[in-house]
C-alpha cells in the first residue's frame, strides 16, 4: 500500500510530497503551499548511524546479548530518525565477541526487519592501544594484537555482516592485517591508537580509510606537531568518524576537522553507549561508577572525564551546524550519504538502491524521517520515522 509524506525538503527547501510503495520512494513532487511554510515538518532520508554501542540499558558488548537486546536499540534508535546503524562490539574476549556475532547473524538472516535496520557491524578493538588514554574505556585484559584466524571466525559468526574493524596501526602485524580485511571488503579504521605519523601512513597506504571518532580515544597531552591526529586529519585518504555532542570535541575543534576535511570526508556518529538515554543518576558499569548527567551526557562522577556517549544523531545533527554554520541539509549528509558509501548497503536494499542511499529520489530506500527544527535548537525534534516504508516512530 502507498503511503505519502509531505514536508519540507532538507536538500531543496521547498515544500514535497514523498510517496512510498515496497520499501521504495516512488515518487517526489512538489506541491504548492504558502510560505512560510507552516505547520509543515522538514522532511529527510533516515538517518545512518555508523557507530551504536548500546542504548537504554542494552548493548552489543554484554555477555547477556540477545533477541530482546537487539529489539531494543532498534526501537530507541528510530525515535532519532535513524533508521539504518551499524552494531558497535568493543574489545572483548573472543568467546563473547563470536557469541554475539552469531546472534546478530541468526537474528537479521531470520527477521527482515531486523535486516533492513542493519548497516553492518563494527568491531572496535580489541587490536588497539593497551596505553591509558587511547585505549579509552575498553578492558585492558582482552587488548591483543591483530590475527586473521580470529577476523576469519567473526566473519563466518555474523554470516558476512562484518563490515568496519578499527585498530591500531602500531600494533605488531596490524599492517598485514589491514591489507588483508581491505582484499576482503571489510573497512579498516585507525583508531584508539598511540601511532607514530609513520606508522599511521603506513597503515592508510596499506588499505585503512577511516578515522574512528577521530580525536577521541587518545592521550590527554600529544607531541605538538608530530602526531597522530595531525596525520590522520591531514591525509585526503582517511574518511573522520567524529562525535559532536558538544563533549566529546569543542565546537573549535570540530570547527577545523569540517574545515581541513570537507564536508564529504566526514561522517557523524554517535557513539552511543549502554546507559545512553537513562535517567540522571549513578550506574555501575562493569566495575566502573558511571554517572548520567542532567544534559544527557556520561561521565565518571566527581571528575571531568567521559565514560562515553549518552546523545544520538539528532542532537549531533544540530550541535554540528551550531559550531560549524553549514546548512541543514549539508549536515544530513554526513550520517547519510557519507556512511552508505563505505558499506555494502546493496546486500540489504538490492542491486542499484543501495546507492541512492541519503537521497529523496525515486527509486531510494524508503527510509525517511520528519522533524520540527529551528536554528539553534539543541535537536532535531523526530515527529515520525519510516525506515524500509513502514512507520516505526510516530510522536
Amino acid at each position: 500500500m502507498a503511503r505519502s509524506y509531505e514536508g519540507i525538503s532538507v536538500f531543496t527547501n521547498s515544500p514535497v510530497r514523498v510517496t512510498v510503495e515496497n520499501q521504495r520512494i516512488t515518487e517526489v513532487k512538489s506541491i504548492d503551499v504558502s510560505s512560510p511554510f507552516e505547520g509543515l515538518p522538514y522532511i529527510s532520508p533516515g538517518f545512518l548511524d555508523m557507530q551504536v554501542n548500546g542504548y537504554r540499558g542494552s548493548d552489543y558488548s554484554l555477555d547477556t546479548f540477545s533477541k530482546d537486546d537487539f529489539v531494543k536499540i532498534v526501537d530507541s534508535l528510530a525515535e532519532s530518525g535513524t533508521t539504518q546503524h551499524v552494531a558497535t562490539i568493543v574489545t572483548r574476549p573472543q568467546k563473547t565477541i563470536l557469541k554475539t556475532l552469531k546472534t546478530i547473524g541468526e537474528l537479521v538472516e531470520r527477521y527482515p526487519e531486523f535486516r533492513s535496520a542493519l548497516a553492518g557491524i563494527h568491531i572496535e578493538g580489541p587490536y588497539i592501544s593497551s596505553e591509558d588514554g587511547p585505549r579509552g574505556a575498553h578492558d585492558k585484559r582482552y587488548v591483543r594484537d591483530p590475527n586473521i584466524e580470529e577476523f576469519k571466525e567473526w566473519v563466518d559468526a555474523s554470516k558476512g555482516m562484518v563490515s568496519i574493524v578499527t585498530l591500531a596501526p602500531e600494533r605488531k602485524g596490524a599492517i598485514p592485517f589491514i591489507e588483508r580485511i581491505t582484499a576482503a571488503g571489510v573497512v579498516a579504521a585507525i583508531g584508539h591508537t598511540a601511532a607514530s605519523p609513520e606508522e599511521v601512513r603506513e597503515a592508510t597506504s596499506a588499505g585503512a580509510r577511516l578515522s574512528t571518532h577521530l580525536g577521541n580515544g587518545s592521550h590527554a597531552m600529544i607531541p605538538r606537531l608530530k602526531n597522530y591526529i595531525w596525520e590522520q586529519l591531514a591525509d585526503d585518504r582517511l574518511t573522520a568518524g567524529i562525535i559532536v555532542d558538544g563533549f566529546h570535541l569543542p565546537p573549535s575543534v570540530v570547527k577545523v576537522f569540517a574545515r581541513v576535511k570537507g564536508l564529504d570526508r566526514l561522517i557523524l556518529v554517535s557513539d552511543i553507549a549502554l546507559l545512553g538515554g537513562l535517567k540522571p543518576g549513578i550506574y555501575k558499569w562493569d566495575a566502573l561508577d558511571v554517572e548520567v548527567f542532567p544534559d544527557g551526557h556520561l561521565g565518571q562522577p566527581g571528575t571531568t572525564y567521559l565514560a562515553g556517549a549518552g546523545h544520538l544523531l539528532n542532537w549531533d545533527i544540530a550541535h554540528f551546524i551550531k559550531f560549524t554554520g553549514c546548512k541543514l541539509g549539508d549536515a544530513i549528509r554526513l550520517c547519510t550519504v557519507n556512511p552508505a558509501s563505505f558499506l555494502k548497503l546493496e546486500s540489504i536494499f538490492g542491486p542499484g538502491v543501495g546507492s541512492l542511499y541519503g537521497s529523496l529520489k525515486e527509486g531510494a530506500p524508503a527510509n525517511l524521517v520528519l522533524f520540527e527544527y529551528r536554528e539553534g535548537d539543541d535537536r532535531l525534534k523526530v515527529l515520525k520515522t519510516v525506515r524500509n516504508g513502514q512507520e516505526v516512530f510516530n510522536s
